[in-house]
């Protein structure tokens, strides 16, 4: 119990017109008939029609009666109270009691609120209206004319003044009487004796709280002492499985230093195994690109082999006289036209072989091999007939033969397909 609960226990059932004054004082020790009387009170003014029984000389009848009351107030008004701490009708019930004065006391509030702004608006509402303060000015008259009377009576007794004033003098200068003097010392006396046990009392009580505060804090004092013995006790005995513990503990740090070790070498090998993979496809695109110009020149060069053979028969034509053997004579001399083969072109006794990417099949590689053989057979059967040209044709064509400067020529390859 708390003096601020007690205080606002008290201030609210005055505000709530309970007729018996409440003192701090009533809640020092057990008072169930004074509990019993507030709770009956407070259940009437919730509910008025509420029959609750109110015989508590037995311990039976108070402890149905605190049911009651307890029921009650769950029920109806949905607060929870404890039993227990009412029967024992001390501070603690007060906590309990303070619920139900701070719902009662909230609604009286709240009402008192809205009563007064209804006022107000009502008011403000007929602030201007005459007819409403016909009483007010009834009550003005009245009091105006009451002013005259007690101004007149109150002239009259002045003018006694000289009188009275020989009366009071006498009536002061009489001697007191001895009895009537030492009875009102007497009463006074009795009075400031009255004030001084109820403060000796009060100290009593405090020295009483005192006491029992000191042994409870003695008490939980020990019971701290106690539990930190027990705590140096635990800290200072080794468990039993102490030893296994740390010796897995050891082999879990080992198991994960290797752990760390792994990964951390895992993950260099996985960067590693991506560059690999990044050089050896820029590896393969730099080939490819390389073979792909190989390819642009060669065909090039097929090309211009094809135009400069155009031209060879035509100016053969042109300066062979019409006298010298048949037809089948210029035949004879006139060199074969190259035949271009799928995968590269033969001029002269050198042969160029360009394979392809992909791998080719046995028999076609064969098939090439046996066709350049008879072609390197036909070549030299005209071998003579060749260096028979004049020397004119023979400075343009070396002239077409050689590659540009911007190319670079790839070397010459012999069965390229195998490579692969």
């Amino acid at each position: 119990m708390s003096f601020r609960d007690l205080r606002n226990f008290t201030e609210m059932m005055r505000a709530l017109g309970y007729p018996r004054l409440i003192s701090m004082e009533n809640f020092r020790t057990p008072n169930f008939t004074l509990v019993a009387e507030i709770l009956i009170w407070l259940v009437k003014r919730y509910e008025p029609q509420m029959d609750i029984p109110t015989d508590v000389d037995t311990e039976s009848d108070r402890i149905f009666f605190i049911k009651a009351v307890a029921q009650f107030m769950a029920t109806k008004a949905h607060i929870k109270l404890n039993t227990k701490r009412l029967y024992q009708a001390d501070g603690y019930a007060v906590k309990e009691m303070l619920k139900i004065t701070s719902v009662l006391y909230s609604a009286m509030k709240t009402k008192q609120m809205a009563l007064g702004e209804q006022t107000e608006e009502e008011n403000s509402k007929f602030k201007f209206d005459l007819g409403s303060r016909i009483s007010d000015l009834k009550a003005a008259r009245q009091l105006a004319s009451d002013v005259t009377s007690k101004g007149a009576s109150l002239y009259d007794l002045l003018g006694k003044e000289v009188d009275l004033r020989e009366m009071r003098t006498a009536a002061i200068a009489r001697p007191l009487e001895i009895n009537e003097t030492e009875k009102a010392l007497r009463a006074a006396i009795k009075e400031v004796l009255e004030s001084v046990e109820k403060t000796k009392d009060m100290l009593s009580n405090v020295v009483s709280d005192e006491t029992s505060l000191d042994a409870k804090i003695e008490k939980k004092n020990q019971e701290l002492e106690r539990n930190r013995k027990r705590l140096q006790t635990l800290q200072s005995v080794r468990p039993a499985f102490m030893d296994e513990y740390e010796k897995i503990e050891e082999d879990l740090q080992k198991q994960y230093e290797t752990f760390v070790e792994k990964f951390r070498n895992l993950c260099f090998l996985e960067s590693q195994l991506d560059e690999y993979h990044r050089l050896e496809q820029e590896r393969f695109e730099e080939a490819e690109n390389t073979m792909r110009m190989m390819q642009n020149v060669l065909r090039e060069e097929e090309e211009r082999d094809l135009t400069k053979s155009s031209l060879k028969d035509e100016d053969s034509d042109m300066d062979v006289p019409e006298d010298e053997g048949s037809d089948s004579d210029m035949e004879e001399c006139r060199p074969s036209k190259p035949r271009p083969t799928r995968n590269g072109i033969t001029t002269g006794r050198a042969a160029r072989f360009v394979g392809n990417m992909q791998g080719g099949d046995s028999d076609e590689t064969e098939d090439s091999e046996i066709d350049v053989d008879d072609e390197e057979d036909d070549e030299g059967e005209e071998e003579e007939s060749k260096d028979l040209e004049d020397d004119s044709l023979e400075g343009p064509v070396s002239r077409g033969v050689r590659p540009s400067k911007g190319v670079i020529r790839p070397p010459l390859l012999e069965e390229s397909d195998n490579d692969f």
